[in-house]
């Protein structure tokens, strides 16, 4: 099997095309055998209108068949045509044709005429058609001076061409100096005449380059007319005007077409706007498959005219502003076709025949005979034939009867001429199919075997199948008077020999053919329809079964032609795939399996959906003042129905470019009643929707301009607000062009003080947004409305609003300002409101300006004082100040603030905060570390919040393995900055809690680590030790040491993991003070050191902590009745930003400071 990709071809079945071409045989006479004698036969022959290029040698064909050969001579213009007394003109051996060589000399007008050929033998005459030769003609255009053509915008015109008369006709057309075609259209196109005409003319036709070309084919030139200049003037066009006609002119014409020519129909007007062309036919239709409209419907053509399309055909132009019409009578008249032409005619001697010639034409033809080319009226006289009308009968025929008969049809339109000859012989049988044809059908179809033959008298013929076989009957089987055998349906058991066998009195032929049956090829899974959607894959599927015996070849089609020339498509057995599939792979797909006997095909359709094509043919009607209806016609679907559609507007006056929707109406809705606003330029456009998306917008509407009619709404968002002290400024959101409504756009702005005594006062102003009333008191409220007028009247009765004239700062400040310290770092402010009328507009709160100042230099410092703001919304009197420092001399006072601003501040008023926790120490660090005793030296508290009494220090030491000793509890006086602890053990770490305390308590405390130096005998032992360390049974020694605290390290390890936190640790998670659990109580140990979080040993001795600066500790006074919109923190104004609120920090015995690992000179203690 071979599969390919090719296109489609109409087959027809292998034996159906056989019974068409036999049928074709059995109507035709019989052919003679060119062995056998016969009269000539005209094979070749030129065309009977030949127009010659006259650059090249003169051709005309003349060829003939018959037995002897025949031989040829010519006439020319009814005379004898010398050819051996011309040296130009040559006829080869054999040959009837003619060649003059004019290339070397001679002119082609020298051979123009008509000419006739004759071929003769001893049988008879046949003569050709009459030749009527003429050279082509190209002439040039006749000079003339072309004046330039102005005209008025709108006028109509008409470009003349008038091209030579040449031979034949020339082809017109239009284009300018750089041999671009010039743009056809309604308004602009060339008539069959070849004229340029123009229904109006617009300022773009200016051009000076006008050219009519006129090509002629036969020479392969060109010709051409002088340019035309016109000139429009660009003035106001001329005045509408209904259609007139250009061409043809008056009412009616006659048109005069021959059958089977093209009828070709012509109606061009003029008219401003341009008029469009609309045909019918009188008392008709115009055929459906024969009508062609060209030229933008100003041509009619009907191809293949009859006298059946004879009768009345109405152009009709038409304009908004009227509509013509024109009639066209047409006739179609007829040249001579044949009914029956005469047939050859083989007779053998004593038969009888006939030759019959039956033309029709419109006039009705002329039927003359000639024999051997001679009039039969003058031609020798035969017994054996008459003459009766279109028929020559014979009775009787002898060999002399043989002779060339010549029909002629002829009418005013032209003429026929047919050659039939009558051959008188007598032969016997001879089969002219070649022997052991083979024969291949398809099972269940005709079997046509052909059996052609010859004989005179006429054989008969007889078919037999096998060898031993009788002959075969026309009850099963069809004998056709050709000779062949038609098997109607073909089976199996059709297969074999069979044997043809022709008969006369003069002997007997036969011949051989044989007869395969074959199996039919079948399409046993067709390709399936499918629906798929843009950019995917789509595959077809077609299994063919076939005769084994036959070549298989499987083709694919799309939409009946070959599948597009595009990488995406892809045949594979008996598969196609389309990859990537765009909308343009829709269609139908056919898979069309072909053998050298039979076709088959099926056929699946692809639907690729998409988005819907644009509507289109949008139309407004019931045109009202406030609605039209809107009505279109919807595009293609694409395989997915339209769900709705999408109504938008333009507003080509006011917002021109810019579509709004209007509504939306259900896909099968083709009409909407749309409501309109007044003095709008509308336009409209659709858009349809399915389950894909939107389409693209249809092509917009006419426009539709709406009456004008006073304003439906006011303007919104009115509102009135001083700028200034003494003015009122109304503003207000006015409407778009939509809302107008009309021209001439204004509003009346009014006004009046409330609980005043005054009119109403009112201004109209232009279309603006804003209106300035000045002179008005301060902070007073007004009634405010805003109405919208414009030419043709107001707009409804407006609504009021509520506005106010512009505010001023206040006058007054708030009084009997109370200050109640709550804690060393909260205070609480009371204070009298303010008289509404003093405040002078909008309250907007109350603002406390506090800061920190020194007793005794409140006033003399205060520029340099940086001040802190709290602002309080509304008609607070009283608010809380947090965030203060302990131990500090405050001022503050209160303002009134409004929408202009701040009044003036209230007297200050002072107050001190009492005294809390210092921070903790700035310092802390350990020096001078000596064999028993450290010294400490730290640096006061950055923030004493207070008077210092004393500080607390607090150490304890740390072993080997991380655990604390006791706790020793050291008072210090208040002025020290310095200390020296004695007595300490020597080469031993200590971790310090050091903390400043005030009246109010303890501050923060900060940490600190230290060792203290190495004992010297110490060192010495261990040197010894280390002297010992080189003999043998003491290395062992130390092995079952290590060994053992390593198994004591792993039990240790696992105790501590499966316990969670030490007893300690538990017991300092729920204690601050470490002096509450320095030891058990049952026997007096040291609890367990954790090495939890940061608490670790400082490396060489000492550790300073990564942060020194203790953090202080915070109050936990509650934020209720705070300034509003603050965090706790304070902007740089001084304002309050930020949430007040803290945590204690652990005290230091938690164990949160984790020391580090004992020094290798310890751990070498540890052991002795």
């Amino acid at each position: 099997m071979q599969l390919k990709i090719m296109p489609k071809k109409k087959r027809l079945p292998a034996g159906r095309v056989a019974l068409i071409l036999f049928l074709c045989q059995m109507i035709s006479a019989l052919e003679v055998p060119l062995d056998l004698v016969q009269p000539p036969t005209i094979t070749q022959q030129s065309p009977k209108d030949y127009i010659i290029d006259p650059r090249e040698n003169i051709v005309i064909q003349c060829e003939a068949k018959g037995k002897p050969p025949p031989s040829f001579s010519w006439t020319r213009n009814g005379t004898h045509f010398d050819i051996d007394k011309d040296p130009l003109v040559t006829m080869q051996p054999g040959s009837g044709t003619l060649t003059i060589n004019i290339m070397s000399e001679g002119k082609a007008e020298t051979y123009e005429g008509v000419y006739q050929c004759t071929a003769r033998n001893e049988r008879g005459a046949a003569i050709s058609n009459n030749i009527v030769v003429r050279p082509s003609r190209s002439p040039l255009w006749t000079k003339e001076k072309l004046e330039p053509i102005t005209l008025r915008n709108g006028q109509s015109l008409v470009l003349p061409c008038r091209p030579p008369l040449g031979l034949p006709p020339p082809i017109i057309f239009w284009m300018d100096n750089s041999f671009q075609r010039l743009p056809q259209s309604e308004r602009v196109s060339q008539g069959l005449n070849g004229d340029l005409y123009f229904s109006n003319v617009l300022p773009e036709d200016t051009r000076e380059d006008y050219i009519c070309y006129a090509r002629f084919n036969h020479t392969q030139t060109i010709q051409q007319k002088q340019p035309i200049s016109v000139k429009v003037i660009s003035a106001k066009p001329n005045r509408e005007r209904p259609p007139t006609f250009l061409t043809p002119e008056g009412n009616t014409s006659n048109k005069e077409e021959l059958r089977g020519n093209v009828l070709s129909l012509e109606c061009i007007a003029e008219g401003l706007p341009t008029p469009v062309i609309y045909w019918i036919k009188e008392d008709g239709t115009l055929p459906t498959n024969r009508t062609f409209y060209r030229n933008f419907k100003k041509t009619l053509q009907i191809i293949q005219v009859s006298e059946a399309d004879s009768g009345n055909y109405q152009c009709i132009a038409k304009n908004a502003l009227g509509a013509i019409h024109h009639t066209i009578s047409v006739t179609v008249k007829a040249a001579p076709y044949w009914i029956l032409a005469p047939q050859n005619l083989v007779l053998s001697p004593g038969e009888d025949g006939s030759l019959i010639c039956r033309a029709n034409g419109n006039p009705k033809p002329r039927i003359s005979w000639l024999s051997n080319g001679v009039p039969i009226e003058i031609a020798p006289d035969d017994p054996s034939r008459k003459i009766d009308g279109d028929t020559i009968i014979f009775s009787n025929v002898q060999e002399r009867s043989s002779a060339v008969y010549q029909c002629n049809a002829s009418n005013e339109y032209g003429y026929l001429l047919a050659n039939a000859f009558v051959n008188v012989l007598a032969e016997p049988p001879r089969i002219l199919t070649s022997a052991n044809t083979l024969y291949q059908v398809i099972a269940n179809r005709p079997a046509l075997l052909d059996c052609a033959f010859f004989g005179s008298p006429l054989p008969t013929i007889e078919w037999f199948k096998g060898a031993k076989g009788s002959a075969l009957r026309d009850d099963i089987y069809v004998l056709h008077e050709n000779g062949t055998l038609e098997i109607p349906v073909a089976q199996k058991d059709s297969t074999g020999t069979y044997t043809c066998v022709a008969r006369n009195k003069l002997g007997m032929a036969k011949n051989e053919v044989h007869l395969e049956i074959k199996d039919p090829t079948r399409i046993i899974k067709q390709p399936e329809y499918a629906v798929v959607q843009r950019g995917s894959t789509v595959s077809f599927e077609c299994k063919v079964k076939h005769d084994h015996t036959l070549t298989l070849t499987i083709t694919w089609l799309k939409d009946n032609g070959e599948l597009p020339s595009d990488g995406r498509f892809t045949v594979d057995k008996d598969h196609l795939e389309v990859a990537d599939v765009r909308d343009s792979d829709g269609g139908a797909y056919t898979c069309v399996a072909n053998t050298t006997l039979d076709m088959v095909s099926a056929s699946a359709v692809l639907s690729v959906v998409d988005v819907p094509n644009p509507p289109f043919d949008l139309e407004l009607t019931d045109q009202l003042d406030k609605s039209v209806q809107l009505s279109w016609t919807p595009g293609d679907d694409n395989n997915s129905p339209i769900t709705k559609f999408i109504i938008e507007y333009e507003d080509a006056m006011h917002e021109a470019g810019l579509w709004h929707h209007q509504t939306e109406v259900p896909g099968t809705q083709t009409t909407a009643q749309l409501k309109l606003s007044p003095y709008v330029n509308y336009s409209f456009r659709v858009m349809a929707v399915n389950s894909l998306g939107r389409s693209l917008p249809s092509e917009p509407s006419e426009q539709y301009l709406t009456k004008a009619a006073e304003p439906d709404t006011n303007p919104t968002a009115v509102e009135g607000l001083g700028s200034e002290p003494d003015n009122l400024v109304i503003t207000w959101k006015p409407l778009n062009g939509f809302e107008s409504n009309g021209p001439g756009l204004q509003y009346k702005v009014s006004w009046l003080q409330k609980d005043g005594d005054d009119e109403w006062a009112s201004v109209v102003v232009a279309n603006v947004s804003k209106y300035i009333v000045s002179g008005t008191p301060t902070f007073v409220p007004y009634l405010i409305k805003v109405q919208a007028l414009n030419d043709v009247g107001f707009a409804p009765e407006p609504a009021v609003v509520m506005g106010h004239s512009g505010e001023d700062l206040p006058m007054v400040a708030p009084g009997n300002v109370r200050v109640n310290v709550v804690n060393s770092t909260l205070a609480e402010v009371h204070w009298d409101p303010v008289p509404l009328k003093s405040i002078r507009g909008h309250l907007q709160g109350y603002r406390i300006y506090y800061w920190k100042a020194q007793e005794g230099s409140l006033k003399r410092n205060r520029r340099h004082i940086e001040k802190k703001i709290l602002t309080f919304q509304g008609s607070k009197t009283h608010g809380m100040l947090p965030g203060l420092e302990p131990f500090s001399h405050y001022a503050l006072n209160v303002r009134v603030v409004n929408g202009k601003g701040e009044g003036p501040a209230s007297p200050d008023r002072v107050f001190n905060t009492p005294e809390g926790v210092p921070s903790a120490p700035s310092s802390l660090k350990i020096v001078n570390p000596t064999l028993d005793s450290l010294t400490l030296e730290w640096d006061p508290p950055s923030r004493p919040n207070g008077i210092l009494t004393e500080y607390t220090l607090k150490y304890q030491p740390i072993n080997s393995t991380h655990e604390l000793g006791p706790l020793v509890d050291l008072k210090i006086p208040a002025n020290k900055t310095r200390w020296t602890l004695k007595n300490l053990n020597f080469s031993t770490r200590y971790k310090f809690y050091f903390y400043a305390q005030t009246a109010a308590g303890s501050g923060s405390q900060i940490t600190e680590e230290a060792v203290t130096t190495v004992d010297e005998g110490k060192l010495a032992m261990a040197s010894r030790q280390v002297d010992i360390a080189t003999q043998g049974w003491f290395i062992g020694l130390m092995c079952a040491v290590a060994l053992l605290i390593l198994i004591l390290l792993i039990v240790c390890f696992i105790r501590r993991n499966k316990g969670g936190k030490y007893p300690v640790k538990e017991k300092e998670d729920a204690h601050a003070d470490p002096e509450i659990q320095p030891m058990k109580e049952d026997d007096g140990t040291f609890g367990e050191y954790s090495d939890a979080e940061d608490h670790k040993p400082l490396k060489k001795g000492s550790r300073t902590p990564s942060d020194r600066t203790v953090k202080k500790e915070d109050s936990d006074d509650s934020l209720v009745d705070y300034g509003e919109g603050v965090n706790g923190q304070f902007n740089e104004d001084g304002s309050f930003i930020g949430q007040y609120s803290g945590k204690k920090e652990k005290e230091p015995a938690e164990g949160n400071e984790s020391s580090e690992a004992p020094s290798p000179v310890n751990a070498m203690n540890s052991f002795v």
